[in-house]
């Protein structure tokens, strides 16, 4: 539960893959892996940037090394995030973000409260339906959203309010305990 939790509140917002870039570590390991001059390039979808496909979907543009700067820039004002002034914060995929965050509270605060021994497999799948939620950007709200129905029918098997064809559906996909 804490493994799972500590995970859904590493987000992986636009502060952190800048700190992420921006740290050393990346530049080292491009420069350790080849010799010369290497040219680095990122393909990213930034939402204000990025264009859209005939699906709908979000298209990556790519971006040269001197996106590196304004990385830099976007790392030093990581502790915006959450405030007003944080920007990225508005957007649609963010809110999702943090009101799923709320809801997984919720339901681990739940579990807590109310687990006894029968139950304890149960208490296992709902709290690993955090790992569920990976990604970033449009698959991460696809995760979501499956991960919010998984937890949805979990949670009426918690409580007794879930129809026995929910029963059989709920089980966490790969979960081996599940009978």
């Amino acid at each position: 539960m804490a493994r799972q939790y500590f995970r859904a509140l590493a987000i992986k917002d636009e502060y952190e893959v800048a700190r992420l870039y921006t740290r050393g570590d990346f530049m080292r390991g491009i420069q350790a892996q080849f010799q010369g001059d290497a040219k680095v390039f990122f393909h990213l979808a930034p939402p204000l940037l990025a264009g859209r496909d005939a699906r709908g979907l979000p298209t990556k543009r790519r971006l040269g090394r001197w996106l590196v700067g304004g990385m830099h820039v976007l790392a030093a004002l990581r502790g915006l995030r959450g405030s007003v002034l944080d920007v990225f914060g508005y957007h649609p995929e963010r809110r999702a973000e943090r009101a799923w965050l709320a809801e997984y509270e919720a339901a681990l605060t739940q579990l807590v409260a109310t687990l006894d021994a029968p139950r304890h497999p149960l208490a296992v799948q709902i709290a690993q339906v955090g790992e569920q939620v990976r990604g970033y950007g449009h698959v991460k709200m696809n995760n979501l959203k499956a991960a919010r129905q998984t937890l949805t029918d979990l949670q009426r098997r918690w409580t007794g309010d879930a129809p026995e064809a929910t029963l059989q559906s709920a089980a966490v996909p790969g979960d081996s305990r599940v009978a």
